[in-house]
Protein backbone atom coordinates (compact mmCIF):
# COMPACT_ATOMS: atom_id res chain seq x y z
CA UNK A 1 0.00 0.00 0.00
CA UNK A 2 1.39 3.55 -1.08
CA UNK A 3 1.64 6.83 0.45
CA UNK A 4 -0.97 8.10 -1.14
CA UNK A 5 -3.40 5.13 -0.29
CA UNK A 6 -2.85 5.37 3.14
CA UNK A 7 -3.82 9.14 3.43
CA UNK A 8 -6.92 8.20 1.05
CA UNK A 9 -8.16 6.07 3.65
CA UNK A 10 -7.05 8.10 6.82
CA UNK A 11 -8.96 10.27 4.88
CA UNK A 12 -12.22 8.29 5.46
CA UNK A 13 -12.13 7.31 8.19
CA UNK A 14 -11.63 10.91 10.06
CA UNK A 15 -14.61 11.29 7.94
CA UNK A 16 -16.56 8.60 9.51
CA UNK A 17 -15.63 10.04 12.57
CA UNK A 18 -16.26 13.28 11.74
CA UNK A 19 -19.68 12.26 11.32
CA UNK A 20 -20.44 9.89 14.15
CA UNK A 21 -19.25 13.15 16.33
CA UNK A 22 -21.76 15.64 14.46
CA UNK A 23 -24.42 12.92 14.91
CA UNK A 24 -23.91 12.76 18.69
CA UNK A 25 -23.02 16.58 19.25
CA UNK A 26 -27.27 16.85 17.61
CA UNK A 27 -28.52 14.60 19.71
CA UNK A 28 -28.03 16.63 23.17
CA UNK A 29 -30.89 18.64 21.60
CA UNK A 30 -33.40 16.38 22.62
CA UNK A 31 -32.52 15.73 26.40
CA UNK A 32 -32.54 17.99 29.10
CA UNK A 33 -29.13 18.55 29.35
CA UNK A 34 -29.07 20.56 26.29
CA UNK A 35 -28.00 24.20 27.76
CA UNK A 36 -24.67 21.92 29.85
CA UNK A 37 -24.08 20.17 26.46
CA UNK A 38 -23.98 23.48 24.50
CA UNK A 39 -21.26 25.45 27.44
CA UNK A 40 -19.68 22.05 27.45
CA UNK A 41 -19.37 21.47 23.39
CA UNK A 42 -18.35 25.47 23.19
CA UNK A 43 -15.81 24.67 25.82
CA UNK A 44 -13.93 22.11 24.38
CA UNK A 45 -14.31 23.08 20.56
CA UNK A 46 -12.01 26.11 21.72
CA UNK A 47 -9.02 23.65 22.24
CA UNK A 48 -9.37 20.31 21.25
CA UNK A 49 -12.90 19.41 19.85
CA UNK A 50 -13.57 19.19 16.39
CA UNK A 51 -17.64 20.06 16.10
CA UNK A 52 -18.25 23.72 15.95
CA UNK A 53 -20.52 24.42 18.81
CA UNK A 54 -22.97 26.58 16.02
CA UNK A 55 -24.08 22.71 15.00
CA UNK A 56 -26.03 22.38 18.59
CA UNK A 57 -27.23 25.84 19.37
CA UNK A 58 -28.56 25.85 15.93
CA UNK A 59 -30.46 23.16 16.80
CA UNK A 60 -31.45 24.39 20.45
CA UNK A 61 -32.26 27.62 19.43
CA UNK A 62 -34.72 26.25 16.36
CA UNK A 63 -36.30 24.06 18.83
CA UNK A 64 -36.99 26.87 21.01
CA UNK A 65 -36.88 30.64 19.06
CA UNK A 66 -37.42 32.64 22.20
CA UNK A 67 -34.55 31.47 24.15
CA UNK A 68 -31.93 31.84 20.95
CA UNK A 69 -30.46 34.33 22.67
CA UNK A 70 -30.08 32.28 26.12
CA UNK A 71 -28.01 29.71 24.25
CA UNK A 72 -26.18 32.20 22.48
CA UNK A 73 -24.71 33.68 26.15
CA UNK A 74 -24.00 30.36 26.81
CA UNK A 75 -22.11 29.41 24.02
CA UNK A 76 -20.50 32.20 23.84
CA UNK A 77 -19.39 31.91 27.51
CA UNK A 78 -18.37 28.25 27.34
CA UNK A 79 -16.56 29.15 24.29
CA UNK A 80 -14.42 32.35 25.69
CA UNK A 81 -13.36 30.44 28.57
CA UNK A 82 -12.40 27.36 26.71
CA UNK A 83 -9.96 29.65 24.58
CA UNK A 84 -8.23 30.00 27.60
CA UNK A 85 -7.55 26.68 28.12
CA UNK A 86 -6.43 26.77 24.63
CA UNK A 87 -4.39 29.57 25.35
CA UNK A 88 -2.88 27.49 28.10
CA UNK A 89 -1.88 24.38 26.07
CA UNK A 90 -0.38 26.49 23.52
CA UNK A 91 1.19 28.77 26.73
CA UNK A 92 2.95 25.69 28.32
CA UNK A 93 2.41 22.63 26.31
CA UNK A 94 2.30 23.16 23.34
CA UNK A 95 5.08 20.74 22.03
CA UNK A 96 3.38 17.96 24.59
CA UNK A 97 -0.28 18.84 23.92
CA UNK A 98 -0.92 21.25 21.22
CA UNK A 99 1.65 19.54 18.55
CA UNK A 100 -0.82 16.14 18.89
CA UNK A 101 -3.72 18.06 18.93
CA UNK A 102 -3.06 20.16 16.16
CA UNK A 103 -1.51 17.35 14.04
CA UNK A 104 -4.53 14.73 14.32
CA UNK A 105 -6.71 17.24 13.18
CA UNK A 106 -5.02 17.60 9.95
CA UNK A 107 -4.34 21.26 11.19
CA UNK A 108 -0.56 22.08 11.56
CA UNK A 109 0.05 23.58 8.33
CA UNK A 110 -2.62 26.48 9.00
CA UNK A 111 -1.09 26.80 12.59
CA UNK A 112 2.18 28.66 10.51
CA UNK A 113 -0.74 31.14 8.43
CA UNK A 114 -1.80 31.86 12.19
CA UNK A 115 1.77 32.50 13.57
CA UNK A 116 1.93 35.24 10.58
CA UNK A 117 -0.78 36.82 11.35
CA UNK A 118 0.02 37.26 14.92
CA UNK A 119 3.25 39.08 14.35
CA UNK A 120 1.36 41.33 12.11
CA UNK A 121 -1.29 42.60 14.29
CA UNK A 122 -2.77 40.13 17.27
CA UNK A 123 -6.31 41.93 18.17
CA UNK A 124 -7.42 41.74 14.52
CA UNK A 125 -6.11 37.83 14.48
CA UNK A 126 -7.88 36.96 16.90
CA UNK A 127 -10.68 39.20 16.69
CA UNK A 128 -11.54 38.16 13.09
CA UNK A 129 -11.01 34.34 14.32
CA UNK A 130 -13.96 33.80 15.64
CA UNK A 131 -15.27 34.13 11.71
CA UNK A 132 -12.90 32.27 9.71
CA UNK A 133 -13.26 28.74 8.18
CA UNK A 134 -9.84 28.32 10.12
CA UNK A 135 -10.76 26.31 13.17
CA UNK A 136 -11.18 28.39 15.99
CA UNK A 137 -8.63 25.91 18.02
CA UNK A 138 -6.07 26.91 15.97
CA UNK A 139 -5.79 30.64 16.70
CA UNK A 140 -6.59 29.82 20.98
CA UNK A 141 -3.29 27.71 20.71
CA UNK A 142 -1.22 29.72 18.29
CA UNK A 143 -1.72 32.50 20.61
CA UNK A 144 -0.61 31.09 23.68
CA UNK A 145 2.41 29.69 21.67
CA UNK A 146 2.73 32.85 20.49
CA UNK A 147 2.55 34.48 24.15
CA UNK A 148 0.28 37.17 23.00
CA UNK A 149 -0.84 39.73 25.82
CA UNK A 150 -3.51 37.74 27.58
CA UNK A 151 -6.13 40.51 27.76
CA UNK A 152 -5.99 41.51 24.15
CA UNK A 153 -6.58 38.20 23.42
CA UNK A 154 -9.31 37.75 26.15
CA UNK A 155 -11.06 40.64 25.15
CA UNK A 156 -10.58 40.06 21.19
CA UNK A 157 -12.20 36.63 21.95
CA UNK A 158 -15.19 38.02 23.78
CA UNK A 159 -16.19 40.38 20.61
CA UNK A 160 -15.35 37.85 18.18
CA UNK A 161 -17.09 34.80 19.93
CA UNK A 162 -20.43 36.37 21.00
CA UNK A 163 -20.41 38.51 17.76
CA UNK A 164 -20.53 34.87 15.71
CA UNK A 165 -23.47 33.32 18.29
CA UNK A 166 -25.22 36.53 18.30
CA UNK A 167 -25.61 36.80 14.45
CA UNK A 168 -27.29 33.36 14.02
CA UNK A 169 -29.30 33.67 17.64
CA UNK A 170 -30.72 37.12 15.73
CA UNK A 171 -31.41 35.12 12.59
CA UNK A 172 -32.92 32.88 14.32
CA UNK A 173 -35.30 34.87 16.91
CA UNK A 174 -36.61 37.33 13.84
CA UNK A 175 -36.99 34.64 11.19
CA UNK A 176 -37.56 31.05 12.95
CA UNK A 177 -37.08 27.58 11.01
CA UNK A 178 -36.85 29.05 7.62
CA UNK A 179 -33.60 30.69 8.00
CA UNK A 180 -31.99 27.71 8.68
CA UNK A 181 -30.70 27.03 4.99
CA UNK A 182 -30.04 30.73 4.53
CA UNK A 183 -27.42 30.46 7.76
CA UNK A 184 -26.04 26.98 6.75
CA UNK A 185 -25.36 28.14 2.81
CA UNK A 186 -24.41 31.75 3.28
CA UNK A 187 -22.94 32.08 7.21
CA UNK A 188 -19.11 32.66 5.85
CA UNK A 189 -20.52 35.54 3.81
CA UNK A 190 -22.31 37.09 7.09
CA UNK A 191 -19.12 36.59 8.89
CA UNK A 192 -16.86 38.54 6.18
CA UNK A 193 -19.75 41.08 5.97
CA UNK A 194 -19.59 41.29 9.91
CA UNK A 195 -15.71 41.38 9.96
CA UNK A 196 -15.45 44.35 7.69
CA UNK A 197 -17.85 45.94 10.07
CA UNK A 198 -15.25 45.45 13.56
CA UNK A 199 -12.16 45.73 10.97
CA UNK A 200 -13.54 49.55 9.72
CA UNK A 201 -15.00 50.41 13.05
CA UNK A 202 -11.39 49.71 14.77
CA UNK A 203 -10.12 51.95 12.10
CA UNK A 204 -12.80 55.22 12.54
CA UNK A 205 -11.63 54.79 16.08
CA UNK A 206 -8.23 55.02 15.44
CA UNK A 207 -8.55 57.87 12.97
CA UNK A 208 -10.34 59.82 15.31
CA UNK A 209 -7.80 59.56 18.04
Amino acid sequence: MDHTEQLQISQIKRAGLHRRLYDWTLHWAHTPYGSIALFTLAFCESSFFPIPPDVLLMALAFSIARKSFKYAAICSAGSILGGGFGYFIGFGLFDFVGVPILTTLGLMEKFDYVKEQYNTNAFSAVAIAGFTPIPYKVFTIAAGACKINLWTFFIASAISRSGRFFIVAALICIFGPKIKHFIEKYFNIISIAFVVLIVAGFFVIKLLK
